[in-house]
């Protein structure tokens, strides 16, 4: 029975580990500026999102992450081709795993260049700090060990560079996260922020003037561990309702839905049902968002997917 709580216990952590430095969110997807700062600006609106995640409910310890972002186009009209427009914004992003804390706060700059009508490259940075903690709180050891029970905090720069690409129906981009690998001071003697990539992609499909069917995926490739992917299907109704499902590789199976309130509000909820052993301890993970935009609804013509628009 103990050999079987500590094999448990050891996964548990070796996950809490894997996402310890860069969140993974369900609903990506759904909120593009969050993870890629080429998305600054890019719509020709003031664009707020934020997003609450809970991970492996009743897991002491256990991830609990979250945003505010807000995306503003500093040139709102499109001017002749490869002329660029401009966009900025901020984020705030927080995340904790046990007796670690992360938070994060960056500015962002991006260029679009429009080659047609419908074909654009975005790239972006995002720069700022990030502030690393670690809080000893009730951890406990064997032997009294000083190390452990010190507290720790540090203030290091943070920065992320992103590119995009979409066309009228699909989107592509990458991101380098960490790009200042900057030590943790007194957590550890080898431990520092270590750059991730990610490559992101989707489809948008059009079945009638009411529906649209967006297949996406995201590749995250971190420096020291196994690469995960998640694919998503997500359906769009006259953009008032979207309903999708997903898969995390080596996770969880989870399911999404989004209703739009007044036009310019939106609300999302996703559910994760993990489908390792963690599951014999926690099964669940809740995200919650709201989102916030000046662009006009247009109910005209086929549905719309904001990530084209």
């Amino acid at each position: 029975m103990r050999k079987g709580v500590l094999i448990i216990l050891s996964i548990v952590f070796a996950q809490i580990s894997r996402a310890q430095q860069i969140p993974e969110y369900t609903q990506w997807f759904l909120h593009q500026f969050a993870i890629n700062p080429a998305h600054a600006g890019i719509k020709q609106c003031i664009d707020i999102h934020s997003l609450y995640r809970i991970q492996w409910v009743g897991v002491d310890g256990a991830p609990d992450s979250g945003f505010l972002s807000v995306s503003i186009p500093l040139q709102a009209r499109k001017r002749k081709m490869l002329s660029a427009r401009h966009g900025t914004g901020f984020k705030f992003e927080t995340d904790r795993v046990g007796q670690f804390s992360t938070n994060r706060l960056n500015a962002a700059y991006a260029a679009h260049f429009n080659f047609n009508k419908t074909d654009r490259l975005s790239l972006g940075v995002y720069g700022g700090i990030i502030q690393t903690g670690y809080d000893p709180g009730n951890s406990t050891t064997a032997d009294p060990d000083p190390t452990v029970m010190q507290q720790a905090n540090f203030i290091s720069p943070d920065a992320t560079f992103g590119a995009w690409f979409n066309s009228e129906n699909y989107f592509v981009g990458l991101t380098l996260r960490n790009v200042f690998r900057s030590k943790w001071i007194d957590i550890g003697t080898d431990s520092r922020h270590r750059v991730h990539l990610a490559i992101n992609g989707g489809y948008r499909v059009k079945l009638n003037e009411n529906i649209t069917f967006l297949p996406t995926m995201i590749i995250r490739i971190p420096p020291r561990n196994p690469v995960s992917t998640d694919i998503n299907l997500y359906v769009d109704y006259k953009t008032v309702l979207g309903l999708g499902v997903g898969y995390r590789s080596g996770d969880a199976i989870n399911g999404v839905v989004t209703f739009k309130i007044k036009e310019q509000f939106s609300i999302s909820y996703s559910f994760d049902y993990a489908v390792t052993a963690i599951q014999s301890v926690a099964k669940n993970t809740h995200e919650l968002s709201l989102r916030f935009t000046t662009c006009k609804p247009d109910r005209s013509g086929p549905a719309k997917c904001p990530l084209f628009e």
